[in-house]
């Protein structure tokens, strides 16, 4: 398939597509995954158990440096696929520049907001004052370098989206081979610690924003930066908050959510508790990311020919993703429950931690067969400009689900509750989600009327 075609997205096999797109992403995705679990393995046994508590007490400050980034990035990428199935190449171009201007302005805002005000804001998410020094020294680098993490992954996502798949895979392996680099060197023989993890992240990632850069500056780039392009307008900002909004509500609920996770597991569990949720989430992430890698091979795919109302070719896409993400999650859950000392072993040592995490583990991933469908159909809904439909489902796991259960469960079963709420959650997630697709299709999928969507 020729990258710089991005009208292929309407004329070959959807089969041949949909491999051809999300294994870059899912390489990129995975890649991703891998450059967090690298770094929490080489604090745990670099730094230590605590720092392992420390980095988890920092997952709700990530999570909003994920939110403010996709809020842009998903959105633009989105839009760019849908101009491009018009044959809107201005259009796109302009989305494109609007994109590197909102990364740098939410960049600023968000990290020079959340680094004036770290400490009470590390407290409040479940910190003590043995776990306080290493989340503050990961985060005050992570907050300083957060312009240069906003432009390399917001303007990556428009890179995949705009036909170069496989280029934006490259830029995942550029950072994570960089950072596999840096890390060790800076936290065994330089002895940097937890912040030298962080110093090697922004390393990495200045690395990757500079192949980016490059990328939409070169005149051999389908589209690329133009000074028509480097202005921001409304109309092209609200559309891609619009669109964005389901991602950013999404990860701003995932960090409501952990403040509320880390907060019970230090009442219930202590900072050892705390420690096993963030090597649950690493782990779990993994799976996730590789789906997610499958929803961003289908995004381009399914927005170009919503754009260009081919409509049963958008349909096949997303049978195809269900079934591959469900195939993945339920991959992740097989390997989960038969060897999970083998994953919980990666990152520490020390028994207490392995113990805790261990049961987290088998407990957490008991719903994940079809954690894979449910992500699928969200991203689906996004990905087709229906942003309403997929802020719901979003919010349906994290809001109406998972939040009840960590309030009333774990009174009767302490910490284990905290770790059953989950699969609750997930599999209940699931069900709104299969109901909400198979009422879309009777109502609004059948034949050419998903325009009408």
């Amino acid at each position: 398939m020729k990258e710089n075609n991005p009208h292929i997205l309407g004329e070959a096999p959807i089969g041949k597509l949909l491999v051809e797109y999300s294994i870059p992403a899912i390489i990129g995705m995975t890649l991703t995954s891998l450059y967090n679990i690298i770094d929490s393995i080489f604090i745990g046994h670099g730094v230590g158990a605590l720092a392992i508590s420390g980095l988890a007490i920092t997952f709700p400050l990530m999570n909003l440096l994920v939110a403010f980034c996709t809020l842009v990035g998903v959105g633009g990428a989105t839009l760019s696929s849908i101009r491009l199935g018009q044959k809107d190449k201005k259009g796109a171009e302009d989305i494109l520049g609007n994109v590197a201007i909102l990364c740098v302005i939410n960049a600023i805002f968000y990290g020079g907001l959340a680094f004036i005000f770290l400490e009470p804001i590390l407290f409040f998410f479940g910190a003590s004052e043995a776990t306080l020094p290493y989340a503050r020294d990961f985060m005050q680098v992570i907050l300083l370098g957060s312009p240069i993490s906003y432009v390399m992954i917001g303007l990556n996502n428009i890179m995949r989206a705009t036909g170069y798949p496989k280029k934006a895979m490259l830029s995942s392996m550029l950072t994570v081979g960089c950072n596999i680099i840096l890390a060790p060197i800076f936290i065994f023989v330089l002895n940097w610690g937890i912040r030298g993890a962080a110093l090697a992240t922004i390393c990495s990632q200045f690395i990757g924003m500079l192949w980016v850069l490059y990328h939409f500056y070169s005149p051999k780039t389908y589209i690329r930066f133009q000074r028509h392009s480097m202005r921001l307008k409304q109309h092209i900002i609200a559309n891609i908050f619009a669109i964005g909004m389901s991602p950013f509500v999404m990860n701003v609920c995932a960090c409501c959510i952990v403040i509320f996770i880390n907060n019970r597991l230090l009442n219930y569990g202590g900072d050892m508790a705390i420690g096993a949720f963030g090597i649950l989430n690493r782990i779990q992430m993994l799976f996730v990311m590789i789906v997610m890698g499958i929803t961003m091979g289908m995004q381009p795919i399914t927005g170009y020919n919503y754009g260009a109302q081919h409509f049963d070719r958008v349909k096949r896409t997303l049978k195809l993703g269900i079934t591959a993400g469900c195939i993945i999650t339920t991959l992740g859950f097989i390997i989960g429950e038969l060897f999970p000392g083998v994953f919980v072993g990666m990152f520490t040592d020390n028994h207490e931690l392995t113990d805790e995490a261990t049961l987290a583990l088998r407990i957490g991933i008991l719903s994940f067969p079809v954690v894979g469908a449910q992500i699928v159909i969200t991203q689906f809904f996004q990905s087709i400009g229906k942003a309403r439909i997929s802020i719901f489902l979003s919010l349906s796991r994290q809001l109406l689900f998972l939040l009840p259960g960590l309030a009333f469960l774990p009174p009767f079963y302490g910490v284990e509750g905290v770790w059953f709420s989950m699969p609750l959650s997930d599999a209940l997630a699931f069900a709104v989600a299969a109901l909400m697709l198979a009422y879309h299709y009777k109502k609004k999928m059948s034949g050419t009327d998903l325009r009408t969507a």
